[in-house]
C-alpha cells in the first residue's frame, strides 16, 4: 500500500507541476509565483513555543519541521514557475512556523487525498494544506489553527451588486456553486430561509469546470460565483474582471476554521499553537496573509482543538 500511495504522489506532484508550468504566464502579477520568493518573510525563535514541544516528541528528521502540502492552486498552495517548487501562504507560514521552533523547513508535496494515512504513518510531522476543522477529523488529529475557512460572494466587476452578507442579499439570484459542496448545502438553507421569509429563492446553478463558471458569469447567464475564498483572490486578481461582495464562514452559520494537523496525542499541537500566536503578536502573520492577499482570513487568535464543523 505505501509503495502504491508513494507512486500516486509522484504522478500526482509530476501532473500538477507540469499544468502549473503551462499556466504561469497567466499568473497575476500581483503574486509571486518565483521559485526565490525573495519576499519571503522569517521570524525570531520562540523559546515559549519550543518548551512547549514534548521531551519524548521526535521530529521525522531531526533539526527539521516536515510538512505535508497539496499544491492545489495559487494563493494558498502551487508549483512555482520552475514547476518543482512549492509557494505560496501555506509554504510562507509552515516557514515562518519552522523559523518559531528553530528547525529548518521541509516540504513534502502530496495528493490531497493522502496527507491522512502519511500523517497517521509518519511520513511527515504535521499537516499544513488549508484543512478545516470537523468533529470528525478531531477524533483521528490535533489541530492548531491559523485561518478562518471562508467561501466568496464574487460577481463581474461591473455588476450593481454590492454586498452579499444575509440571506435577504441573495434572494433571486443565479448563483454558480459546486454541487455536493458545502457552501451548496448553505445556499440550499439560505434560499429556504428567503422563501420563509416571503423573498424569492436563490437559483443554484451547476458547472463543470472553472472556465465554463467564470464564462457563464461573464455572459451574464448567472449573477454570482461563489467558491473558496482564496481560490476567487486569485481569479480576480489574474483576469481582473470579478470583484468580492462578500465572505461566508465555511462553517455557517458557526465559524470554521483552517488548522494546521497533526497526530493525534503526539503533543504538538500546543507548540504549534504558542507558535501561531507568536506570529500574530509580533505582526509577522498578518504580513504573510496580506503578502498573498488573504486578510480576511485572519484570525485574532489561535487555539488547539477548537469546536469543527459537525458530522452532517
Amino acid at each position: 500500500m505505501a509503495n502504491f500511495l508513494d507512486i500516486r504522489s509522484f504522478f500526482f506532484a509530476a501532473l500538477t507541476a507540469a499544468l502549473t508550468s503551462l499556466s504561469a504566464a497567466r499568473a497575476a502579477d500581483d503574486f509571486d509565483l518565483s521559485p526565490q520568493q525573495s519576499g519571503r518573510l522569517h521570524t525570531a525563535r520562540n523559546d515559549a513555543a519550543i518548551a512547549a514541544i514534548p521531551k519524548d516528541f521526535k521530529f521525522v528528521t531531526p533539526g527539521k519541521f516536515t510538512i505535508a502540502v497539496s499544491p492545489g492552486g495559487p494563493p494558498l498552495a502551487t508549483y512555482a514557475t520552475d514547476a518543482k517548487t512549492v509557494v505560496g501562504a501555506d509554504p510562507d507560514y509552515a516557514y515562518a512556523i519552522a523559523d518559531s521552533l528553530g528547525l529548518r523547513l521541509e516540504i513534502v508535496p502530496v495528493a490531497w487525498i493522502d496527507w491522512p494515512l502519511g500523517l497517521t504513518s509518519g511520513k511527515y510531522d504535521a499537516v499544513i494544506s488549508n484543512v478545516g476543522v470537523t468533529e470528525q477529523r478531531k477524533e483521528k488529529f490535533d489541530f492548531s489553527t491559523y485561518r478562518r475557512g471562508l467561501h466568496g460572494f464574487f460577481v463581474k466587476a461591473d455588476s450593481p451588486i454590492t454586498s452579499i452578507r444575509e440571506p435577504k442579499d441573495a434572494a433571486g439570484l443565479r448563483i454558480i456553486v459546486g454541487a455536493g459542496t458545502n457552501q451548496e448545502r448553505i445556499l440550499v438553507k439560505w434560499s429556504d430561509e428567503d422563501i420563509a421569509a416571503g423573498l424569492k429563492p436563490i437559483e443554484l446553478q451547476y458547472y463543470d469546470d472553472e472556465a465554463a463558471s467564470l464564462l457563464a458569469m461573464r455572459s451574464g447567464r448567472a449573477d454570482v460565483i461563489v467558491q473558496p475564498h482564496a481560490q476567487l483572490v486569485f481569479i480576480a486578481a489574474r483576469d481582473k474582471n470579478i470583484k468580492r461582495v462578500g465572505t461566508l464562514s465555511a462553517g455557517w452559520p458557526d465559524r470554521s476554521d483552517v488548522a494546521i494537523t497533526t497526530r493525534k496525542g503526539s503533543g504538538l499541537a500546543d507548540a504549534l499553537t504558542t507558535a501561531t500566536n507568536g506570529l500574530i503578536k509580533d505582526g509577522t502573520y498578518a504580513r504573510i496573509l496580506a503578502h498573498w492577499h488573504l486578510s480576511e482570513e485572519a484570525l485574532p487568535a489561535s487555539e488547539t482543538n477548537p469546536p469543527g464543523l459537525p458530522k452532517y
